[in-house]
């Protein structure tokens, strides 16, 4: 039992690491506003993918013989890798750094439970549901507060479409999440399934990085960002994230990536010098309770009070 805690307590930690760093990508994409979202999704991603890969090509090739065997899966995942950075950095560019973030973010957690639920048949636990409306809540005040001070032509049908592609990019999210676990599941180490659907999505990536990618090399400034994008809230922060889901569910591992908006929020605020007003630092008290709640044990789901009882 203490094992199981300890193992769970690190999934957790891992988790949260990767959610700070992704916290990061959306403050350093301002640095290159020259280049474009898809541009910054595809390095980020693809080259990130690859790494990825290329660390874990030993138990890839351990495990060709299962890969191939959950290949169906395996294909689900990598498009979804493929499609989520397009998403994303689309809905940032559009909508804006906040507001995409949040979005995206925001909309995966519950898109992950229901993927579980209908897929997996796993019972929502009412602390997840608890914290998942508190999350939601926190979200919701974040982006008010956000938006709050965009005039009404600015909120325009591109920050519509933005807001499409960030709720593009939390099922995307919420599908290679489940995915990757899923394989893990079926006796795939974590190493090898989180480098082959990453992997082969970085290759579904390399076409729009070849098409797009040019003002990356325009300036030392833009290839910077471009590295730090590939090598660490992607490569390190999948790595991070990669570990953490081998030990707690998908469900789980997304809604504690919640944290990611208040990252890139506070971050907006020192650095880029945008302004939070109270409503915003409201929201993120609510994202953090949201976090208390997901991460402590659960001992009740939905549907098993009587099996309990009884």
């Amino acid at each position: 039992m203490r094992a199981a805690s300890t193992e769970r307590a690190l999934g957790i930690g891992s988790v949260l690491i990767a959610a700070i760093l992704w916290g990061t990508t959306g403050t350093a994409a301002t640095f290159a506003p020259t280049v474009s979202s898809a541009a910054i999704g595809a390095v980020a991603m693809g080259i990130g993918g690859l790494l990825q890969a290329l660390i874990a090509i030993k138990s890839i090739v351990n495990n060709g013989q299962y890969l191939r065997e959950q290949w169906r899966c395996l294909l689900l995942g990598a498009i979804a890798v493929a499609i989520y950075p397009l998403a994303f950095y689309g809905s940032m560019r559009l909508a804006g750094v906040t507001i995409g973030t949040v979005v995206s973010i925001g909309s995966a957690p519950l898109l992950s439970a229901l993927i579980e639920y209908r897929m997996d048949k796993s019972p929502l636990t009412l602390r997840w549901l608890t914290g998942a409306i508190l999350g939601v809540v926190g979200m919701a005040l974040l982006c008010i507060a956000e938006s709050s001070g965009h005039t009404a032509s600015e909120a325009s049908s591109e920050a519509l479409i933005g807001v499409g592609l960030g709720l593009l990019a939390g099922l995307t999210y919420a599908l290679y999440s489940w995915s990757a676990r899923r394989l893990m599941q079926r006796g795939i180490p974590s190493k090898a399934a989180m480098g082959a659907t990453f992997g082969l999505g970085g290759i579904l990536l390399m076409p729009v990085l070849f098409a797009t990618g040019a003002p990356l090399l325009a300036s030392w400034e833009n290839a910077a960002v471009g590295a730090y994008m590939a090598l660490v809230p992607m490569f390190l922060g999948y790595v991070c994230f990669g570990y953490g889901l081998a030990r707690v569910q998908a469900s789980t591992a997304t809604a504690i990536t919640l944290f990611e908006p208040v990252i890139a929020a506070v971050l907006a605020v020192i650095i880029v010098g945008e302004r939070l007003p109270v409503l915003g630092w409201t929201g993120i008290g609510f994202i953090i309770a949201c976090l208390l709640f997901i991460t402590a044990p659960a001992k009740r789901t939905i549907g098993a009070r009587k099996s309990a009882v009884g």
